[in-house]
């Protein structure tokens, strides 16, 4: 028997620095070899980790919400048998990683790598075989729901192959419970009748990009009445095409695609700062951030070169990368890099918002709620469909003249739609 201690690998991108969502397993539990051990949250997202050996957990490194250095200790645990033993390697690459701030990814190779929460993640418990663990088929975020709801999975009948719980399994599970029975989850109830939740994970990370944002950048804001109703009957009329009736053509694609026209006009919007430099970036390609409300708080996946797509496939990577945001599917990489940010509330639109910039970008906008509105049109009042777009934009590099011509012309595309689709001249 010997002590083996997993340090926390780098979870890429030059992490530093890792918060510990929620254990999986505590002192004393016995685990196999792959089977996850905690939830850590990166800026972006989080991610599993599986145990490096099959043993008793000795120890914890830290509790919900404490931040572990890359390389420091995570977990210890008393390995038996020469098979589930660290090798020499793996201890010298161990204390490498930990002499730096930032593990090199050598130092980590032969730890396991996390497994991102995706729904087809495999667990210890998968195999038939495993006797001892006995863990239900189902994904990290399936299985931490029903942790927070003091659901037994045991209990519950899977859908799915070989019987995995689906998502949906576990919210009829839910709704059949009494709600005298479901407990406040991560809550801690007080005796006044409040509740206090720990603010950890990505939800902190929003907290703290949404402050320095405020903080540091001068807001300013722009708000403008569109015409939609020439882009609703464009709409209406590819969904009866062939080519949308399997494609979701919400008017998020059409208004991306209308940006992303305009910004060939005004590359001053399409832009980041690098304060380390004080440089301003422009960029030819859009890489456009979607804002999306999830399970954990506002996240922003990114469709990279929408410059580049036609409208089905703008349409098919919106869908595919904002729903792969809410399974916490996407991976880093996939929430980082956008140019300018477009958020909408949908149908609880309202009539104007404020939205607050996604540095180091320089302006982002927000799409209000689309409704009938009485209106001049032709000289005659009429009935017409209206939207307000309400931007953000970075005061220091933007000029008031500059933000309103960037989004007049987003207003002359959208309210005349074929020009979206037309060359530059």
């Amino acid at each position: 028997m010997s002590r083996y201690a997993f340090r926390l690998p780098d979870l890429g991108e030059g992490t530093v620095s890792a918060e510990i969502v929620s254990w999986l397993v505590k002192p004393g539990d016995t685990v196999l070899e792959g089977q996850p051990i905690a939830e850590m949250s990166t800026e972006k997202a989080v991610v599993e980790l599986p145990s490096p050996v099959s043993g008793q957990v000795l120890s914890l490194a830290g509790k919900p919400g404490d931040a572990i250095a890359v390389g420091a200790e995570l977990i210890a645990f008393e390995a038996g048998g020469n098979a589930a033993a660290p090798h020499a390697e793996t201890k010298a690459a161990e204390a490498k990683a930990a002499s730096k701030t930032t593990a090199a990814p050598k130092a980590v190779t032969t730890n396991p790598a996390p497994v991102a929460r995706t729904p087809a993640t495999v667990t210890a418990g998968d195999d038939p075989s495993s006797a001892a663990d006995d863990r239900v088929r189902t994904s990290p975020a399936t299985r931490r729901r029903a942790r927070e709801a003091g659901i037994d999975l045991r209990t519950i009948h899977g859908s799915g192959p070989r019987g995995r719980i689906q998502p949906g399994d576990l919210t009829r599970a839910l709704a059949d419970q009494s709600d005298d029975d479901v407990p406040a989850g991560r809550a801690r109830a007080t005796d006044d009748g409040t509740e206090e939740i720990k603010v950890i994970g990505v939800r902190r990370f929003i907290a703290q990009r949404m402050s320095a944002s405020k903080r540091s950048i001068p807001h300013f804001g722009y708000v403008e009445e569109v015409d939609v109703t020439e882009l609703e009957a464009l709409r209406q009329h590819l969904l009866s095409t062939s080519t949308f009736t399997a494609t979701k053509l919400t008017p998020l694609p059409l208004i991306v695609k209308a940006v992303t026209r305009a910004l060939v006009r005004h590359p001053q919007c399409n832009a980041h700062y690098d304060e380390a430099r004080e440089t301003i970036v422009r960029y030819r390609a859009v890489h456009a951030g979607i804002a999306t409300q999830t399970r954990d708080g506002l996240k922003v996946p990114v469709v990279r070169h929408a410059q580049a797509l036609s409208l089905s496939q703008l349409a098919r990577e919106i869908a595919k990368v904002t729903d792969a945001a809410r399974t916490n599917r996407a991976r880093r990489e996939d929430l980082s890099g956008s140019t300018i940010t477009i958020t909408s509330l949908g149908k609880l639109g309202g009539i104007s918002s404020t939205p607050v910039i996604n540095a180091p970008e320089v302006a982002i906008i927000g799409i209000n709620r689309i409704t009938e509105r009485p209106v001049v049109h032709g000289g005659a009042i009429a009935v017409r469909l209206m939207m307000n777009l309400s931007s953000s934009f970075d005061h220091r590099f933007v000029d008031g003249f500059d933000a309103a011509a960037f989004i007049q012309t987003v207003k002359e595309l959208l309210e005349h739609p074929a020009t979206i689709f037309m060359d530059e001249p």
